[in-house]
């Protein structure tokens, strides 16, 4: 069993490290200092073929300082965040900041943007599990997925659980502490007929452990999607409507966050610099993001700045409504942050859905999409490039699973060509959305 992990206890002592660490800068003579301090514990097991493969339990602790001289930076960490350990990394981190070059931008957040509403969000659900109730449960996932007709053999099935405890604090005299836990269980299938093998998997994701699926449903869905790739062949070549499914579709959105990010954006390494207010996408689609939704998987009353989240709206009525700004980046563009340091927090999409079978029916023939390999993306130009499996469509119904092929497009034109969001919404990540048609894109098979 892994060594009980008191929360409350190591909260309040990461607090007590951290007020240390800026007392100690002030004392050495930093103009201002920041302190992030972490330490997580959890269990990890994988089984293969009915038996053990790993057991993992982890510990870890961090802490990062980073002091201003002036204009001046310097940054210093380590996984010790003892007495000892914090005087040297305040002095090296002091050290650093006397040997860099001035930055204007450098410092820190203002101080009336510093957080002041700290409520408890309802992310932190431990869950006091031995290891051998997580083979257990593991074991069950694999089993369930293994007794389908057609399963030759199995990947593996794993199980993790998790919890922590993040602490920031800057000379403003900020504090902020946020206790959080993830479990998840996973498991991955073979499946083979006379025209070859076919894997695939699925998971289940939650920061309680009673909303995870149970085992049997996760190792039963991974078999079904495993087998329904049996007998894929190369779709046909041509330009033709491409279904993401949701797991895919919020890497669109990742993709579109990452080009209205401030560093992408003062560094001019995105294809949305300086196009606040156009549209981007048709009038019925908005972006927004809830960084205080109660009990989701990235909520924080707090960024890496110690800046107040809030409800952001990236993409209204189709139109760039705002960039995702740091104060770092904010500065770099002559901007306010958003109380994004440390990225989007919760991103939820605003707009008529669909369900799958009126998507299908809308595309007619082409190509839906359940797996994308490489990461041909330019940033910088929007141009858009995969390797991909999935099925095909025709008359809006799906024919037969599809393989080695690429998907091709630009994401402005993807973007302005989303012509239908599907009702099948993923919740199991900080992105929810379900499926996405983009009305056309270059498909290239046999």
């Amino acid at each position: 069993m892994t060594q009980a992990f008191d929360a409350a206890a190591q909260q309040a002592l990461l607090e007590t490290r951290a007020q240390m660490a800026l007392e100690l800068a002030r004392r050495l003579g930093a103009d201002a200092c920041e302190v992030g301090a972490s330490v997580d514990q959890g269990v990890g097991v994988s089984v293969r073929e009915g038996e053990v493969e790993t057991v993992e339990l982890s510990r870890d602790q961090g802490i990062a300082v980073t002091v201003y001289l002036g204009s001046r930076k310097g940054s210093a960490s380590s996984t010790d965040a003892g007495e000892a350990s914090i005087r040297a990394v305040v002095e090296k981190a002091i050290a650093i900041a006397r040997h860099t070059g001035e930055d204007p931008a450098a410092g820190l957040a203002d101080a009336e943007l510093m957080a002041t509403e700290l409520p408890d969000l309802d992310v932190h659900h431990p869950w006091p599990l031995s290891t051998e109730e997580a083979i257990e449960l593991a074991l069950a996932c694999e089993s369930a997925g293994r007794q389908r007709p057609g399963i030759r053999s199995s990947d593996g099935a794993s199980l993790s659980s998790g919890e922590g405890v993040r602490v920031y604090a800057n000379s403003h005299g900020f504090l902020g502490s946020q206790r959080g836990s993830r479990h998840s269980l996973s498991c991955m299938l073979i499946a083979g007929d006379e025209g070859g093998m076919q894997r695939d998997y699925d998971y289940s994701s939650a920061r309680n452990p009673r909303d995870l699926l149970a085992p049997e449903k996760v190792g039963e869905s991974a078999a079904e999607r495993t087998l329904r790739r049996l007998g894929a062949r190369r779709p046909a070549t041509g330009r033709m409507p491409v279904l993401f499914d949701p797991t895919l579709a919020s890497g669109l959105v990742g993709s579109l966050m990452g080009a209205i990010a401030g560093g992408a954006l003062y560094r001019q390494a995105s294809f949305l610099c300086d196009r606040l207010g156009e549209p981007l996408f048709p009038e019925w689609f908005s972006l927004q993001e809830r960084p205080m939704e109660v009990g989701a998987m990235a909520s924080s009353p707090f960024d890496g700045d110690g800046v107040q989240t809030r409800d952001n709206v990236f993409i209204e009525n189709g139109r760039l409504a705002s960039y995702m700004l740091s104060a770092y980046s904010a500065r770099r563009l002559g901007m306010q942050t958003t109380g994004n340091a440390g990225g989007a927090r919760n991103l939820r999409i605003e707009a008529p859905l669909a369900s799958r079978e009126e998507l299908l029916a809308r595309m007619g023939c082409g190509v839906l999409v359940t797996e994308l390999m490489g990461q041909g993306v330019n940033a910088v130009t929007g141009d858009y490039s995969r390797g991909a499996a999935g099925f095909w469509v025709e008359n809006g119904e799906i024919q037969y699973p599809v393989e080695e092929f690429t998907i091709a497009g630009n994401l402005e034109a993807m973007f302005k060509g989303l012509s239908g969001i599907g009702s099948d919404t993923d919740t199991r990540g900080s992105i929810h959305t379900g499926s996405w048609l983009i009305g056309e894109m270059t498909v290239a098979g046999g």
